[in-house]
């Protein structure tokens, strides 16, 4: 399997000049990557933040005093890529669990498969419903998309502002974006005693989403519920301005991206979502956004706040060790199935962990239950409307 994937050029090596098989003191994690494809503006800066944790636990002397190393994958993510990646972690590298994959489609393949090998996937990014169903091993470090986009409505409902009709516009060809479109937001407006005034769907790479604007701009709603990966969502922002609609945008954590007010230009102004991370919240969040732009700005990356994605992960990095800690996990290789196990098990009986993004514990569902914050876009910035529980 090895030789393939080097053929392939997705196997990025490993850090802290860790090479081969692992001696019995490392505490291997694989990190399933999407460094390209729909979602990389969200997801390309994960590394960043993926290390930076790792660095900071290695430096207070790892966990037990065993050292965390990495094993990175870049899936571009490709859910076969990502099934790829974490057999090769379970079986080549011996790691105890994985971080990630990012996204709902990588997840879908990628979940049974990390099943079957016994070994923790936990993903920081994915939101399409239901997708821990059926399986103990693996956990997201996320909300549902119904359970964020309910909470960014209810905020709507409770300071009062216009919501009686609505609509929906979505990417067809992005699994989690196509859900938020067919099945939450439909629910979501019966729920909110949303008039529904109808749909439009686009692919995510589509760029004249003139006549989907169009058909909106007949329908004239209050709302305008959003499926859609950032640059799609840039697109169709211009679009509604250039056409004159008013209406006010809303989604979830498919666009909590902090730079997304500044790409759209002066577009998308009340746009609304929600997210679990904003970086302005406290003295622990602003100090983290700090030492991220630092790291960033030497990697070389375009982006230098951290967005959700980037919470997430660094997040799961600190779980996976509050769960190796207290399952006194060795990374000896003779006990590597026991302990991947182990590490589940005392996963699913986290409560109130105290994270970077707030306090996280799992539902039985293994899905991560964290605060909300509902950000309203301005002035080419998100600005915090409301914090909810989304219980």
């Amino acid at each position: 399997m090895k030789a393939n994937m080097v053929a392939a050029g997705v196997a990025l090596g490993l850090i802290g000049g860790f090479a081969g098989g692992a001696q019995a003191a490392d505490l291997v994690l694989g990190f399933s990557m999407a460094k390209t494809g729909p979602y990389v503006s969200l997801a390309n800066t994960n590394e960043v933040a993926v290390d930076m944790a790792v660095d900071e636990i290695n430096a207070k002397g790892g966990i037990g005093g065993n050292k965390i190393k990495l094993v990175k994958f870049d899936t571009g993510g490709d859910p076969k890529q990502a099934a790829l990646a974490v057999r090769q972690f379970a079986e080549d590298n011996k790691a105890l669990a994985v971080i990630g994959p990012f996204s709902s489609g990588e997840v879908r393949v990628a979940f049974p498969a990390g099943e079957r090998l016994g070994i923790v996937q936990m993903s920081m990014s994915s939101s399409a419903p239901g997708l821990t169903k059926g399986f103990t091993y693996g956990f997201r470090n996320t909300r549902d998309e119904g359970t964020v986009i309910s909470e960014v409505l209810a905020t709507l409902r409770d300071k009062k502002l216009p919501m009686a009709t609505g609509a929906t516009a979505f990417a067809t060809d992005d699994t989690v974006s196509k859900a938020v479109g067919t099945k939450v937001l439909p629910a979501l407006f019966k729920k909110f005693d949303i008039a529904d005034k109808g749909a439009v769907d686009f692919q995510y790479n589509a760029f004249d989403l003139s006549p989907q604007v169009s058909q909106l701009a007949q329908m004239k709603p209050d709302l305008i519920g959003l499926g859609a990966p950032p640059e799609a969502a840039i697109n169709l922002a211009k679009e509604l301005k250039r056409q004159g609609v008013s209406a006010r945008l809303v989604g979830g954590t498919t666009v909590a991206d902090p730079d997304l007010p500044r790409r759209m230009a002066g577009a998308g102004n009340s746009m609304t979502i929600g997210t679990t991370f904003f970086a302005e919240l406290n003295d622990r969040t602003k100090a983290f956004a700090k030492e991220f732009a630092t790291r960033a700005k030497e990697a070389g990356m375009t982006r230098l706040e951290p967005n959700q994605q980037d919470a997430s992960a660094y997040d799961i990095v600190y779980l996976l060790a509050e769960a190796m800690k207290t399952a006194k996990t060795t990374g000896d290789a003779g006990k590597v199935a026991a302990e991947r196990t182990a590490i589940r098990d005392d996963l699913a009986k986290l409560k109130g962990f105290a994270a970077l993004e707030g306090e996280i514990s799992f539902a039985e569902d293994r899905d991560a239950i964290k605060p909300i914050y509902v950000i309203e876009a301005g002035n080419q910035s998100w600005h915090l409307l409301d914090t909810r529980k989304g219980q």
